[in-house]
């Protein structure tokens, strides 16, 4: 099944950028309630619940992330989200120093530079916030770094912004690559493997994820490593189809067969995928493209299997 295409308005800008110096214009936006006051101390929902996490990408360029939290389970309250996933940063190209770089876009870069009113908030109901990368037609990618040393020095890119911007974890999709661009190599065996190696040790606490699809799906193991060594979570990329992640070194608690787009996916396929995830015993269930519509029957629909309960939408 040919994966559902997700269109970005990426721009196409090369960028020689640190992660911490950021030069778009970002307006600043307006306190919500629910952000945490000057010098105040907020205390940390919890987000446990039985029945697996649930794990959402958000189109920044045209949607708000803090959509992710306006859903609850109708009995417990606690988030229906676990993870929320930024989608995307960029993995391009610098054609004057030859490396590959981090890039944010300007929607991307507002969602970080505001931080303490769209990504904060979400922390704070217990909930985890990811960025994901994503290659950007320029040849660079995770697949094709042929030194250590290289891989090395963009997992410190990731690491950086991640600390700094206090997000929960990196998150890759290799997509759009378009490997061969500019010269630069296609993908060998050694460079995830490497940069997965290179990023978790970096940051040995925070979440690495990886959304299963692209040539790095069959690049998971080099030198006696593997991608399971480094990775937390690995989940299905086909939207309305159940399929398991091959990520050796991986429990069935952290992958995820099922993966639906929430503006294509049927309602009946989405809860069909949610009982095959509970019956077979995985824990993770993939959402992608929450915009601000209230979705509150179509996500009971799936809740109702997972966590046996409905959820409430409060806007």
């Amino acid at each position: 099944m040919k994966k559902q295409f997700r269109v970005w308005s990426s721009v196409a800008v090369l960028t020689a950028c640190t992660t911490l110096l950021f030069t778009a214009s970002c307006k600043k936006e307006e306190t919500p309630a629910d952000a945490p006051q000057k010098g105040s101390q907020p205390k940390v929902e919890s987000v446990t619940k039985a029945g697996g996490k649930s794990v959402c990408y958000v189109e920044v360029n045209s949607n708000s992330l803090l959509n992710t939290g306006k859903y609850t389970l109708t009995t417990g309250g606690q988030q229906l989200f676990d993870i929320a996933i930024i989608f995307a940063a960029n993995i391009n190209y610098n054609t004057s120093t030859g490396k590959a770089v981090l890039y944010n876009n300007p929607n991307v870069t507002n969602v970080l530079v505001n931080k303490a009113t769209q990504i904060v908030p979400l922390q704070n109901k217990g909930m985890k916030v990811l960025l994901s990368i994503l290659g950007n037609h320029q040849g660079a990618g995770f697949c094709n770094f042929t030194s250590r040393a290289d891989a090395r020095a963009f997992a410190q890119q990731l690491a950086d912004t991640a600390n700094y911007y206090g997000l929960d974890g990196i998150d890759f999709d290799d997509e759009y690559a378009d490997y061969g661009n500019n010269g630069l190599p296609q993908p060998n065996d050694s460079s995830f493997v490497m940069l997965l190696d290179e990023l978790r040790q970096l940051m040995p606490t925070k979440i690495i994820s990886f959304y299963y699809y692209g040539p790095a799906a069959s690049r998971l193991s080099w030198g006696g490593k593997k991608a399971g060594d480094f990775v937390d979570y690995s989940w299905n990329a086909i939207y309305g189809s159940y399929s398991v992640p091959n990520v050796a070194g991986l429990s069935k608690a952290n992958l995820g067969p099922a993966a639906v787009d929430i503006q294509a996916t049927s309602q009946t396929t989405a809860k069909s995928l949610a009982t095959q995830t509970k019956n077979n015993g995985y824990g993770i269930y993939l959402w992608y493209n929450l915009t601000s519509t209230n979705k509150a029957t179509y996500f009971s629909a799936v809740s109702s299997v997972l966590y046996g309960s409905n959820v409430t939408y409060t806007p």
